[in-house]
């Protein structure tokens, strides 16, 4: 049997194969694991954003309700281990190597043909058989990249979710966000209903279309105002709570786009309520322990760490800011991957900025700009200062003595700062 260094070394070695779109691989590799999709429920979730903080509180309310579940999530922040929870627990290191060792020899076999799956396939097809030997009640299934030819695209939902709809990875899902909503929606099966987030119409209607060629029923956010909005703070960030209908909501997620997110996520526990039958109430009340690293995190120290890496995350964070801090300037670390609307993320918390440090991402694997490339892109829009730091114990000594700052602009980069400040377990286990 590998170790669990040797275990991780083998995926990154799959790392080399990049990313594929298509079923064919995922569904052969998932066979030759014995199929343990057909074990599992699932609620399969996409969308440009939103889709983790959804899942979370899902993952939170159905605990409450008194379901085990499973969460399949990515990217990670510091260990692929987080990418397999369940009842929020990450995945033993002995449990990952085990993992890892089955279903090897299948993949090298599927190689030898010239089928090599892909790293996000093969950690799929895990992810299943994970949940499956726990016999999990519900699992949580996150799409990689789009949906219709997304490796998690292989099973049979409870219901799938379609959180919104923003431009990301236009290379593989089209420039247009029509495009990208047709390949969002691509998770949409026969009679399966779908949970629909906010967005555009022109965007909600190429789901709507899809949702009407297969049958399937689609059900629309629940619109009722929240109301008697409180902020309370936390440790780890913020607690709001409001009024939802007859509901008096306490959610430890902080901002106005996870009160959106919480949307999305009641309408999903409304529909499991009645098909399940447990009490609504009790699973809302799962909330308040919700919690989802780098997604507007505070630390006792004054940093705050967020993992927003396109416009409308960013624009969703300084509305976020807004809400805590009023018009304050603060200082901004910033990195990002060149694959990324960068000068768009810049131009969203730009105004938030007391100054930036910029760094580079230490990713070997993609291309990310460096601290001088960003304090150019920055003198593009605006005459605001920035230096430069060479990693993120540098950006912090230069940004020391200041009552708060900001980490944002890469998932990756917020890992990097987790790893440095927070005890793993924190960022492991929900």
């Amino acid at each position: 049997m590998h170790s669990y260094q040797e275990a991780l070394r083998y995926l990154d070695e799959l790392q080399l194969f990049g990313i594929k779109l298509g079923l064919d691989q995922t569904r052969e590799l998932m066979a030759a694991a014995g199929s343990p999709e057909r074990e599992l429920k699932f609620i399969h979730i996409a969308g440009s954003n939103g889709k983790g903080s959804c899942g979370a509180m899902l993952h939170a309310a159905l605990r409450r309700a008194g379901f085990s579940t499973g969460f399949y999530s990515s990217p990670h922040l510091i260990s692929p281990r987080e990418r397999f929870r369940v009842n929020g627990a990450a995945i033993g290191e002995a449990e990952f190597a085990e993992l890892v060792s089955e279903l090897r020899p299948s993949a090298e076999k599927m190689a030898a043909a010239g089928r090599c799956p892909t790293y996000f396939e093969f950690t799929t097809v895990m992810a299943a058989r994970h949940f499956a030997r726990r016999q999990v009640d519900l699992v949580i299934w996150e799409t990689g990249l789009g949906g219709r030819f997304d490796a998690t695209n292989v099973v049979d939902p409870v219901c799938a979710v379609i959180t919104g709809i923003a431009p990301e990875h236009q290379q593989y899902l089209g420039s247009r966000p029509e495009q990208i909503a047709f390949e969002k929606a691509g998770i949409i099966k026969p009679c399966r209903p779908v949970v629909i987030g906010g967005m555009a119409d022109e965007v909600r209607n190429v789901i709507l279309r899809r949702a009407d060629e297969v049958n399937a029923p689609v059900l629309e956010t629940a619109a009722a105002p929240i109301v008697d909005l409180e902020l309370h703070r936390l440790n780890s960030g913020w607690i709001q709570k409001f009024d939802f209908g007859k509901y008096r909501v306490n959610l430890a997620l902080p901002g106005a786009l996870q009160r959106k997110n919480f949307r999305v996520a009641f309408t999903v526990l409304e529909y499991l309520a009645a098909e399940f039958g447990f009490s609504l109430t009790a699973a809302l009340a799962g909330l308040e322990q919700a919690f989802w690293p780098a997604r507007c995190q505070w630390l006792p120290d004054g940093i705050i760490i967020d993992g927003a890496h396109n416009p409308d995350g960013i624009t969703a964070l300084a509305e976020a800011l807004r809400e805590f801090i009023g018009e304050q300037r603060i200082p901004v670390i910033f990195g990002g991957f060149k694959d990324k609307n960068t000068l768009g993320c810049l131009k969203a918390i730009e105004s938030r900025a007391e100054y930036f440090v910029f760094l580079p991402l230490a990713a070997g694997f993609r291309a990310s700009w460096s601290g001088g490339e960003l304090a150019a892109l920055l003198a593009e829009i605006s005459g605001k200062k920035a230096v430069v730091a060479a990693d993120p114990a540098e950006a912090l000594e230069l940004t020391e003595g200041n009552a708060l700052r900001l980490v944002c602009g890469s998932l990756y980069l917020a890992g990097e700062f987790l790893k440095l400040l927070v005890p793993e377990q924190e960022v492991l286990n929900l």
